[in-house]
């Protein structure tokens, strides 16, 4: 049954009318997560197959330089730190995005944050001829940045942009774009493409045609009208950004949630005598907040800690053990990426059906039960018993694809579906460095891990996916097609709290100025109030 306005005649544009919404918005997505999360995706797998090519770099310019080689460990710690590097400046990266996309906007901060990738790929480039590996790790660092800014920012642009029944979906095509970084970047990393000893500073500077790709591209699209109207006050740009990405004519009925999050976000700045946009000092000092940047700092923590990069690391050494010739392991490993890849696909065709909460639930009760059997098979496979190796392989496959179907893609959407347009960016300046951190420790500690706990180095992870799915399963609510209002409420009945919420039981006086038709319609809202006297009894209060 169609929605009606104010008047009594049927709502047309609570969706996109036309075709034409629905390709921009689809083109506003390749064009933002090809230079963003795809990014992530790609950086983390090129680095894999030149692994020996650059220690053999490094150890011929330690050699040149001090007349002596590095040893085993020495070697080590200098790898470390190139690959430690990429979340460090992910960490920044992210520390960065919340102020950048406030600033800037987050189709411009997107823009910018190709700058660390195009200085890291000419550092790459030149490290070879000025014979200086730490030119690698510098340049592993900028392009951690680039890789911290885009996972905060994109996931926000995205799910400020969709409309509320597909934010879900859009929000997600985040992590399809990684997943199918990962899997382009092994493919490029083949030994008959890019992957061979003399060519090592193309495959890492190639990361700059996604760069530039986007660079040609994102600017011909509209900014987040979100953005636009609650936190430049810009209506007439908002409505025309919103109108291309709905087909030509901007839905009343989202701008008038708009407009009734920007007053609810004046109203709490008059009442704290802060500013509008909260910092993470801020976000941690609000009561109402708590219980949601606590279910964001798990979920982003636990999208690390679960060891699904570790699986990555892992696989060499598995399929060597079934038997498969080292030669060919780099041809199988690209099925690893490609599991990823597919999973997230059928992921975000699901999102919207199934929900956020079952998928993320799920998914990690799925990574806890082939850990298991992982772990038993290991112990198996170590004692000598046949066939226990294909089991491994089997299960490498199929945590990657748990991990894909839910906590890879859900996990970024939480931070623009529970906080709103003032606690947004510092919601993902957090989840960012909670994200970031946890890769770091994960990196850095999982060698020590294998040769600490052989066979049973897996159960670290086990009680991490474990206890995700019950923290999440008693904490989030679901999501799925609802308003922030709504999610907030749900929250609080979580926590025992009974608060009204004004846009959920709004007084008289501001009700009737939301309605539609009146200080909501796009005809007023391009209009100046100073030139139209019926708009000025409603416009003060609202001031858009």
């Amino acid at each position: 049954m169609p929605q009606m306005d104010s008047q009594g005649e049927p709502e047309k544009n609570s969706r996109p009318s036309g075709g034409g919404g629905a390709r921009i918005l689809a083109l506003t997505i390749c064009s933002a997560a090809i230079g963003g999360t795809f990014q992530y995706g790609y950086n983390i797998s090129i680095i894999n197959a030149p692994t020996s090519y650059i220690q053999t770099f490094i150890n011929d310019t330690y050699m040149e330089r001090w007349g002596t080689s590095l040893d085993g460990p020495q070697l080590t710690l200098v790898w470390t730190i190139i690959v430690s590097a990429f979340p460090l400046g992910g960490w920044l990266g992210a520390l960065l995005a919340g102020p950048l996309s406030v600033r800037f906007g987050r189709k411009n901060s997107l823009l910018l944050n190709n700058s660390f990738m195009f200085a890291g790929a000419i550092l790459v480039l030149t490290s070879r001829a000025a014979k200086s590996f730490e030119m690698i790790i510098f340049a592993r660092f900028l392009v951690g940045m680039n890789s911290g800014v885009s996972m905060n920012v994109q996931p926000m642009y995205f799910g400020e942009s969709a409309p509320k029944h597909l934010r879900g979906a859009v929000a997600f095509s985040s992590a399809v774009f990684t997943a199918f970084g990962i899997f382009l970047g092994q493919v490029v990393g083949l030994t008959e493409v890019l992957g061979a000893q003399h060519l090592w500073p193309y495959l890492l500077a190639s990361n700059a045609f996604p760069g530039l790709l986007q660079l040609l591209t994102l600017p011909w699209f509209p900014e987040s009208p979100r953005y636009l109207l609650i936190d430049r006050g810009d209506k007439e740009a908002c409505v025309k950004a919103l109108g291309r990405l709905r087909g030509g004519v901007a839905p009343i009925s989202e701008v008038e949630e708009m407009l009734q999050e920007q007053e609810q976000q004046k109203s709490a700045a008059l009442n704290s005598g802060s500013s509008a946009n909260k910092t993470p000092w801020t976000l941690f000092k609000d009561k109402d907040l708590r219980s949601q940047l606590r279910t964001v700092m798990a979920a982003s923590s636990a999208m690390m800690l679960c060891g699904n990069d570790s699986i990555y690391f892992y696989a060499y050494y598995i399929f060597l053990a079934a038997g498969i010739p080292a030669q060919k392991i780099q041809y199988i490993t690209i099925g690893t990426g490609a599991s990823e890849f597919t999973a997230s696909i059928l992921s975000n065709l699901l999102i919207e059906r199934v929900g956020r909460r079952y998928l993320l639930i799920g998914g990690y009760s799925l990574m806890s039960f082939w850990t298991v059997v992982f772990t038993v098979a290991l112990n198996l496979q170590s004692r000598g018993v046949t066939g226990m190796a294909y089991l491994s392989m089997v299960c490498v496959f199929c945590y990657i694809l748990s991990f894909g179907l839910g906590p890879a893609g859900v996990t970024g959407i939480l931070p623009a579906e529970i906080f709103d347009q003032s606690a947004r960016p510092a919601a993902y300046m957090v989840a960012g460095s909670f994200m970031w951190i946890s890769l770091f420790l994960v990196g850095m500690l999982f060698p020590f891990i294998v040769k600490g706990l052989g066979d049973f180095c897996f159960l670290p992870f086990l009680v991490v996916c474990v206890s995700s799915a019950v923290f999440l399963g008693l904490t989030l609510p679901e999501t799925k097609g609802k308003t922030l209002a709504e999610i907030t409420a749900e929250f609080d009945r979580r926590n025992g709290k009974k608060k009204e919420y004004s846009d959920i039981q709004m007084d008289e006086q501001i009700k009737e100025q939301y309605q539609l038709g009146k200080a909501a319609s796009i005809t007023n809202l391009m209009l100046d109030p100073d030139t139209k006297p019926d708009l000025e009894i409603i416009q003060p209060e609202v001031n858009v």
